[in-house]
This record gives structure tokens, C-alpha cells and sequence, in this order.
């Protein structure tokens, strides 16, 4: 198994145990792709670039990776988003629900994924959640846990009285590798939901109880992200995006648990846990 990134330090930090070979390089040069793909069977689409790259950048990154497949002739495991979905629909969305997005970035991701399905491709697309878990880097829920487990000025992005979908990410990483190994899987989509959702209240009393947090955390309001956007590129970005902690998209895992199995779900409680252990051990 071989990993590819651009930072050679960070895939060591991760991939220091295990017997894979670690490559560094860049998605957007070809030939480092050749190298990467060399002899693989499938390839595990997981990149992604700041939002503000997305529009001019993200369509030349995902199309140097479909053609390196077709190259190499290696079947594709793409990771995808929820914002294709676009706007939450009252229940949980499944794989036939028609995609409306209303968003840039939502309309991006579903040009992305008409882009994958007419490449000739032998492919399959995996929707997920936010993201949260050990390593997860700046998620929405990762940015609230670090803080409280360094102790610092801890604040959560959204109404913390609403409840909204997470995913662990060895959950979703076991999922993903779930379907690669099924034939079926191939030349669908499939949601791969968290277990269940949380409330940012309770993510703050479980994160406090275990770290000792006992400062209160206050909500990243819609209007905050709106003033740091005339400053910072990303947040400027993000404000789109911000919907999703309003008016909560959760996805529906029904067709997965009945075509592959039961869906990895570990607990909020044992996931947070986990994570903090892992942000304090390199505190």
C-alpha cells in the first residue's frame, strides 16, 4: 500500500507503524501522480485544497487523479461532502434524493461528481459528514476540541442547542474500505452517516468532563463569520457554508447497511474521547 501527500512529515507522523510506502508530492503535478499510482489497484480520492482554490483549481486536481486512474487502469474510491445534497429536506437524505445544490461550493462538488461518472472510470463516490477524530486536522468539531484541550479560548461554530451529524474518522476510513473491496459498490454513491448526532452542548460536556474544561464556550455566530470574512480569505468562503449549522443536513445509511453491512458507528462519547487523547498526547 503506498500513501501520497504533500507533506512527507506529517504521512510519517501518521504512517510511522505501518508497513506502507510514504510518497511525497503534489496532486497537481502528473508525473508524481504516475509514480504514486504505480502498480496500485485502487486509488482513495481523499484531497482537498482551501476553499478558496476550489472554483479555478479543484476541477484540474480531480481531473489529473481520473486520469491517472484511467492510466493505470485502477478503480477509484472517491470521498465526497454533503454539500451537493444542498438544502436539508426535513429527514435524512439518501442516495436518491435529487441533488439541488444552492451553494458554489455545492454546485462545485456535483460538476465534480458528473465529471468522475461520464470519465470512463470504474468508480464509486462515498458521502460523508463533517468530519472529527484523531488527526482530523481543522474540522468544525476538531477546532472546538482542540481548544478545550489545550485549555485555551474554546468557541463552537453553530447553534449548540441543534442537533447535527459527525463522523469518526477511522469510522468513515473502515467504511470506505468496506465498499472498495465490493464489486457492487462500483458506479454508485453511497452516504456513510455518523452514529446518529450530538448537540454542540453535549460535545462541550463531554470534552469538559474529560479535560477538566470549565470556561464557557461561546457560539461562532453567523454575523462573526461574516466580519472575519473582510480579513480572512477562508472564512470569507465558508459564510456560504454556514447553513449547515442551521438547518443540519443528515444523511441516510439504509442502502449501505443493506447492499455491504453494518456501517462502523463508534460512540460520541468513546470518538471524542479518543480524539482529545490523541490532541493532548502531542500537546
Amino acid at each position: 500500500m503506498s500513501v501520497f501527500a504533500r507533506n512527507k512529515g506529517r504521512l510519517d507522523d501518521l504512517f510511522q507503524k505501518m508497513n506502507v510506502n510514504i510518497m511525497a508530492g503534489d496532486g497537481f503535478n502528473q508525473r508524481e501522480l504516475d509514480q504514486a499510482a504505480s502498480g496500485v489497484d485502487t486509488i482513495f480520492n481523499a484531497v482537498n485544497i482551501p476553499y478558496q482554490d476550489w472554483r479555478e483549481k479543484l476541477p484540474v486536481l480531480n481531473g489529473n487523479i481520473l486520469s491517472e486512474a484511467k492510466k493505470s487502469k485502477a478503480r477509484l474510491a472517491i470521498v465526497d461532502n454533503i454539500y451537493a445534497y444542498g438544502r436539508a429536506k426535513g429527514v435524512p437524505v439518501s442516495e436518491a434524493d435529487e441533488k439541488n445544490p444552492h451553494t458554489k461550493k455545492g454546485k462545485i462538488r456535483l460538476d465534480l461528481e458528473r465529471m468522475a461518472k461520464q470519465s470512463g472510470v470504474e468508480l464509486f463516490i462515498a458521502h460523508f459528514p463533517d468530519f472529527y477524530g484523531p488527526n482530523a486536522g481543522n474540522t468544525l468539531l476538531n477546532y472546538t476540541l482542540m481548544a478545550m484541550a489545550k485549555g485555551k479560548t474554546a468557541k463552537y461554530i453553530g447553534d449548540q442547542t441543534l442537533l447535527r451529524e459527525f463522523i469518526y474518522t477511522p469510522d468513515g476510513a473502515k467504511a470506505l474500505v468496506e465498499l472498495a473491496m465490493h464489486e457492487k459498490a462500483y458506479g454508485q454513491n453511497w452516504n456513510i452517516p455518523g452514529t446518529g448526532t450530538i448537540t454542540g452542548e453535549e460535545v462541550i460536556r463531554i470534552t469538559g468532563e474529560y479535560t477538566n474544561y470549565r470556561k464557557k464556550v461561546p457560539t461562532v455566530t453567523r454575523n462573526m463569520i461574516r466580519f472575519l470574512g473582510f480579513f480572512d480569505k477562508f472564512m470569507k468562503e465558508y459564510l456560504e457554508m454556514y447553513y449547515l449549522t442551521e438547518e443540519p443536513v443528515v444523511l441516510n445509511g439504509s442502502k449501505y447497511e443493506r447492499e455491504i453491512g453494518e456501517i462502523p458507528r463508534t460512540p460520541y462519547q468513546e470518538g471524542i474521547h479518543n480524539t482529545l487523547a490523541s490532541i493532548l498526547k502531542t500537546k
